[in-house]
């Protein structure tokens, strides 16, 4: 599914221009389309919404399609650690590197590597250690789901998927009222107050491997979702749901963002099998998809890494912060630099682990005319979806 390559460009697109212009700068100084511009950026942080929503998606999408082989959890596990794990300690030893031989402008505690090591960089402002690289947070939530889901996947139908994700999605949204009512940081990365992005996810999975897995059945999930997540922004905005301090921006922001997300890629999936195909395929944006787990990864320290160097090199550069040319000209640098490590990782580094995943397929006899359904596409106009989606038993 091609098209799902370039949502997860887009959603490291996003989260790359947030933390490179809006995040680290703001609009103090600036004017016009350049105010503009950054002003957009600042909601890049959206980025993250989006890749939980994809994740919870396909992660779920695999589970089903698997849970009646008899290598279930040991394929999903080894397939997971040869595809994050390798990549993450690797981006954990030159995260130390590089701030302990003052290259980045942050400290790095050994407690917070260690904590960070089994994947808990979310929760550790509960052991009294502050998060000390802020993108490690996300990949402690989805570790988390990884860890959990396939079990619940196994033993529940295709329909408890659903009804589960929906659970989990108001358990969410309760937790962070909840939360915020006490006096607590609603806002704060814990698995327990952000993984209805990938419940939804699940649900989406869920939903169309079964009666609404048709063109008329997504068609009618893209409005459903889309209805209710206006209908909530709409409804909250004289009450400040567009502000993240507000009680609804904190707690009921998240949930319409996320099916907002979730109708999103439901769009994509339609569209991919249309003869208008070719709009939710484009090149750089699947480019950037593929290689988006390691531009996720590094994107921060390279900026950081970079600002360094010019600091050094061109001690009379402005900081940046109202200085639009200094802006572009970093985030340029920074870029550059983050995708060409990400290219060389995915084929030199990542590469071979990921050719290791072949070790894990039970040999399986597919008829003929079916293909196993994590390289089936979906089909065009006219076929049911459903279909496409069945895997060769």
């Amino acid at each position: 599914m091609p098209e799902l390559d370039s949502i997860r460009g887009i959603a490291v697109l996003l989260v790359v221009l947030f933390h490179e212009f809006g995040f680290a700068y703001g609009l103090d100084g600036l004017s016009g389309i350049r105010r503009l511009f950054v002003g957009i950026t600042c909601v890049g942080w959206v980025g993250v919404n989006l890749f939980f929503v994809l994740s919870g998606f396909l992660i779920t999408g695999i589970l089903l399609d698997t849970k009646s082989r008899r290598d279930y959890y040991k394929r999903f596990y080894a397939r997971r650690a040869l595809r994050i794990l390798p990549l993450y300690y690797a981006v954990l030893m030159l995260l130390v590197a590089l701030a302990h031989a003052r290259l980045v402008d942050r400290h790095v505690s050994w407690a917070f590597v260690g904590l960070s090591s089994v994947y808990m960089a979310n929760l550790t402002e509960l052991f009294g250690v502050p998060i000390q690289y802020g993108v490690l947070w996300s990949l402690a939530v989805e570790e988390h789901f990884y860890l959990l889901w396939p079990a619940v996947v196994r033993f529940v139908s295709r329909r408890g998927i659903a009804v589960t994700g929906t659970v989990i999605s108001a358990l969410c949204l309760g937790l962070r009222m909840l939360t915020y009512v006490l006096g607590g940081r609603a806002g704060i990365g814990y698995t327990w107050l952000v993984a209805d992005g990938l419940a939804m996810g699940a649900v989406l999975a869920a939903l169309i491997r079964g009666p609404l897995g048709t063109r008329h059945g997504i068609r009618q999930i893209i409005w459903c979702s889309f209805a209710i997540s206006f209908v909530l922004l709409a409804a909250g905005a004289p009450f400040g749901i567009f502000w993240g301090r507000t009680f609804l921006g904190v707690t009921v922001r998240p949930t319409a963002i996320n099916l907002f997300f979730t109708a999103i890629i439901a769009t994509a999936l339609r569209v991919g099998t249309s003869p208008w195909k070719a709009i939710v395929n484009p090149r750089p944006l699947r480019f950037l998809g593929d290689i988006s787990y390691c531009i996720y990864l590094v994107h921060m320290l390279m900026f950081e890494l970079v600002n360094h160097i010019l600091i050094r090199l061109i001690p009379s550069l402005p900081s940046g912060k109202g200085h639009f040319g200094v802006m572009v000209l970093r985030f340029s640098l920074a870029t550059s630099i983050t995708i060409l490590i990400a290219v060389l990782s995915r084929r030199y580094f990542e590469g071979p682990f990921l050719r290791l995943k072949a070790y894990f397929e039970e040999k399986t006899d597919f008829p003929k005319n079916k293909m196993p359904s994590s390289v089936q596409r979906l089909p065009h106009p006219g076929e049911d979806l459903q279909n496409a989606l069945e895997i060769a038993q």
